[in-house]
């Protein structure tokens, strides 16, 4: 199923609008963000901590102005790990990061931080391409605050775009599949349940055949990852 297929994404010059800091001293920039407590904060940190042990201090790409003073950009950050072969990203700011604010204290925010792994490669411009995939998770954020809902695994996401994700337009992948990221458990933190859904590049072809999420889930077994790899060919 998909909820937001009609979808059509800004390009932005490769994500330009977000600014690439380093994290100093402490795992992750918090104080960049005065706020009561990160308690949530901490809590997807440690868990992508538990993941990759020892990058205490990985990427971080700093929204220049937050969604709640007027910014554009729902994800206040975006953390970036190095596993190996792949970056794997995490947005920061669907779910509650700093004092609890929603009702519901079972869920936290949204209930939701969104996910991307990219496969490394031989890129001209890699900082470009990881800004771009910034641009990409805060594109999927900006659906979540404007239209209300958040993405659920197995959905498929029209881009409205011939030209490819990647950062120089010349992939094949042109929209996404919204899947569980099994490399993450979802997590209880003092301000409520967080769950981690994953986008994935998938092409055009490939999207067409999807309309229920039983095909989502068919495509996804044929890639038989959830790296996006921005040089494959299509798997149907």
């Amino acid at each position: 199923m998909a909820i937001f297929d009609i979808f059509t994404k800004k390009r932005e010059s490769g994500g330009r609008s977000i600014h690439h800091t380093t994290t100093g001293q402490m795992n992750v920039p918090k104080e960049a963000f005065p706020a009561a407590g990160t308690a949530g904060w901490d809590a997807i940190v440690a868990e992508f901590e538990r993941i990759y042990p020892g990058q205490r201090h990985p990427k971080f790409f700093k929204a220049p102005l937050r969604w709640i003073n007027g910014g554009k950009d729902p994800f206040d950050g975006i953390l970036v790990y190095d596993g190996g072969d792949y970056w794997h990203f995490v947005g920061l700011g669907l779910s509650e990061l700093y004092g609890k604010v929603t009702s519901n204290p079972q869920v936290s925010g949204w209930g939701v931080e969104y996910t991307f792994k990219l496969k490394k490669g031989q890129y001209e411009d890699e900082e470009a391409e990881l800004k771009n995939v910034c641009e990409i998770l805060q594109s999927r954020a900006r659906d979540t605050m404007n239209i209300g809902e958040v993405y659920q695994p197995y959905q498929y996401v029209y881009t409205g775009q011939t030209s490819g994700i990647d950062f120089a337009q010349s992939s094949n992948l042109t929209g996404f599949i919204s899947v569980p990221d099994a490399s993450v458990n979802g997590i209880n933190t003092p301000n409520g349940e967080v769950q981690f859904i994953e986008f994935v590049g998938v092409t055009t072809t490939e999207l067409s055949t999807m309309s229920s999420p039983e095909k989502v889930q068919e495509v996804y077994a044929l890639l038989g990852t959830d790296i996006t790899d921005y040089g494959r060919e299509a798997v149907v």
